[in-house]
């Protein structure tokens, strides 16, 4: 756990507070306006917790830290660092090539083991030839960490600690949001440890994970060469709930299964990180969930009408295999309160999220009726659906057996809290496929008026328990996955 703060105080706080559940940690002594002064409360801190590893770094502002002494004074806290407990001190590739042997003679016995790190704040390349220039110190742990751009940069990443980690002990990241795949597979592959942060807003370099995620969520201690990973990829990516239903899921059920998060906005970069490393499968979000469908090997009936794919399953052939469980989400929880055939259904909107839903009442037999604010695209999605499309000044005049909402209408940061207008909800059950917040405007004033809901949460939680029976042929277990996504919308709200 990488820890810095502002004050010595405030860093040993942090560090006493950490060590309640991680006994290693990395004191980021460049975080203090005066490293010097951390000294007496380093010494102290390590004394009374003899338990904990820790790795003091003090990285000179030229080569990304927050010191900004000279090389002679970097060392120098080093060496402190060392003699007043630090097991581990972690020096920048540059200062190691810039010091004299001599200065790095007297680094080396004050007592710590050496890291010599490389980074790279641009780019992810040339990562073997920075791994060669940190071994020619003969360093106890070589530390190489890139920037990714891309997915694909983690392959580079996980390929160093693959072909190194016989021969050293090595640490491999690439930094950024791409490139989380590295933080969170990177000691799978080989690598000595990966670094998480103290808590949100603390991270000391882009892209870090909190160390209870890495625990928690992603089981980290858990991971080993049989686990199978799958992904949900899209843009933004940062707050899906994906990950957290199904590794929660995959944990309840001791399925040898992760989940990550894949910030891409390019088909083909997925494709090269899931043949490549390989994934299991994977969750599609937007913009991906039209541009994948060339490049299935097949795709379910659904998909191929509906001509979006939220879920792919790595076959064991290599090629990928196409579905779309948007359409469960939306049938099974409407099928567990009502007939569908014959029913009247109303769906607002006519975008993706609404052609899911219209494609899979229809298959149900249910009369369905579209509305959207730009009416022809509601006639257009009719007719390729089978469906009927109405005119939004005729809404208030009709009565509907469930209304569904596919807009995102009343979401958390739109302006526009409700899709309709308070006198034209006039439905026996109204679903909202909006899941943040979980009591939406829209099911706020359905429960005022006594009318049930179903809300986006259910949904959400349905169409993840079908992704969970595609991938793993077993049950979802549904109240687990319902629990952890309550519980952190209930957060978040």
């Amino acid at each position: 756990m990488a820890i810095q703060g502002s004050s010595p105080a405030e860093l040993l706080d942090r560090a006493e507070s950490a060590v309640k559940d991680f006994k290693f940690i990395e004191l980021r002594l460049d975080s203090l306006p005066k490293p010097a002064n951390a000294f007496s409360y380093l010494k102290q801190f390590l004394g009374e917790h003899k338990e904990v590893t820790a790795i003091a770094t003090c990285r000179r502002k030229a080569h990304g830290g927050g010191f900004d002494g000279p090389l002679a004074a970097e060392l120098e806290i080093l060496t402190k660092a060392a003699q007043a407990g630090c097991q581990i001190i972690d020096l920048e590739v540059e200062s190691a090539e810039e010091a004299k042997s001599a200065q790095l003679s007297k680094l080396r016995t004050a007592g710590a083991a050496l890291l010599i790190s490389f980074h790279d704040f641009s780019r992810t390349k040339g990562l073997e030839q920075a791994a060669d220039r940190i071994e020619v110190f003969k360093p106890d742990f070589v530390k190489v960490v890139s920037t990714a751009r891309t997915l694909a940069d983690n392959l580079a990443v996980l390929r160093l600690i693959e072909d190194r980690s016989l021969a050293s002990h090595i640490v491999g990241i690439a930094m950024g949001e791409e490139g989380l795949v590295s933080r969170v597979l990177g000691p799978r592959a080989g690598a000595a440890f990966t670094f998480a942060s103290y808590s949100e807003g603390t991270e000391t370099a882009p892209g870090q994970v909190r160390a209870e995620a890495l625990r928690d969520v992603y089981r980290l201690d858990h991971l080993d060469q049989a686990t199978r990973v799958f992904g949900v990829a899209g843009n933004p990516i940062s707050h899906s709930l994906s990950p957290l239903l199904h590794n929660a899921a995959f944990r309840r059920e001791i399925v040898n299964a992760i989940l990550i998060p894949l910030k891409t906005k390019s088909v083909q970069d997925l494709l090269t990180l899931a043949l490549e490393l390989p994934l299991a499968g994977c969750a599609i979000t937007m913009p991906l969930k039209t541009e994948i469908l060339p490049h299935l090997a097949n795709m379910d009936p659904l998909t191929s009408r509906i001509g979006a794919c939220n879920t792919l399953r790595m076959g064991a052939d290599g090629k990928l295999y196409g579905f779309n469980t948007d359409v469960a989400g939306i049938v099974r929880p409407l099928e567990r309160r009502l007939r569908l055939r014959g029913a009247r259904v109303v769906v607002l909107g006519a975008g993706g999220a609404a052609r899911a839903a219209v494609f899979g009442l229809v298959d149900q037999g249910a009369e369905v009726l579209i509305v959207n604010r730009t009416h022809e695209h509601a006639v257009t999605l009719a007719r390729h659906a089978k469906a009927k499309s109405l005119k939004h000044e005729l809404l208030a005049k009709q009565h509907f057996d469930v209304m569904i909402n596919a807009t995102p209408c009343g979401m958390a940061g739109t302006k526009q809290a409700l899709p309709i207008a308070e006198n034209e909800l006039n439905a026996s059950l109204v679903f909202d496929m909006v899941y943040n917040p979980l009591e939406t405007p829209l099911l706020k004033l359905a429960k005022s008026r006594g009318i049930p809901v179903i809300s986006g949460m259910e949904m959400f939680v349905q169409q993840g328990a079908r992704q969970f029976e595609i991938w793993t042929g077993k049950p979802a277990p549904e109240s687990e996955m319902m629990r952890v996504v309550e519980h952190e919308l209930r957060k978040r709200t």
